[in-house]
């Protein structure tokens, strides 16, 4: 039976997650309060990378609300790219990452599947980041953590979890898309501050 820290959790996060795909700000508040839930719930279940991620996020979820609601010179915040520049040193500092905090884990902790929580930790902190400044970019990321998350988070028996997080997957491939489309509207807009997509 599905536990209704489980539930609660899970309906929170899908909302953040939902709106977090429309480029609504609401995403930020109501993903703060789900991912204290999460960090109970996955404190319960030996997956600690996990935890210290829930902390991370709600850390970030609250600069992300601010930076959002602050935007650009005035203007909204856009919508922008991340240059392949910046992603060829940050894939292979995840990776190396991964690696490191997956080893402190299965050394001194009795973590489940550190490696592959490691994974799911060191990359969700890439994609809320590049979220957190509305680069199209985080919805690939959040399709390689989704990926990596359902299975780990099945095999612990939280199934709701992992369903929801096999939707937030379908979630990031429409959302990348709708990015897109949005940014491609915004450069076609007449010249202003919120029209450009930058490529840092």
């Amino acid at each position: 039976m599905t536990a209704p820290l489980e539930i609660a959790a899970n309906v929170l996060m899908t909302a953040s997650i939902v709106l977090a795909g429309r480029n609504n700000i609401h995403s930020w508040w109501i993903g703060i309060v789900g991912c204290v839930l999460f960090a109970v719930l996955f404190f319960q279940v030996n997956l600690y990378a996990d935890v210290m991620l829930q902390l991370f996020f709600i850390v970030t979820c609250i600069i992300g609300w601010l930076q959002w609601r602050r935007g650009a010179g005035g203007q909204p915040l856009p919508i922008t790219r991340t240059g392949w520049r910046s992603l060829a040193w940050v894939v292979p500092a995840g990776i190396a990452s991964v690696v490191i905090y997956g080893l402190l884990l299965h050394r001194f902790t009795n973590a489940y599947a550190p490696f592959i929580d490691s994974a799911v930790l060191v990359f969700s902190i890439v994609a809320q980041f590049l979220l957190m400044s509305r680069r199209i970019e985080t919805w690939g990321f959040w399709l390689l953590v989704n990926t990596v998350a359902v299975p780990l988070y099945y095999s612990r028996g939280l199934h709701l979890t992992a369903v929801l997080y096999a939707a937030y997957w379908v979630n990031a491939l429409i959302s990348w898309y709708w990015w897109r489309v949005q940014a491609r509207r915004a450069a076609q807009a007449p010249a202003g501050p919120s029209a450009a997509i930058a490529d840092a």
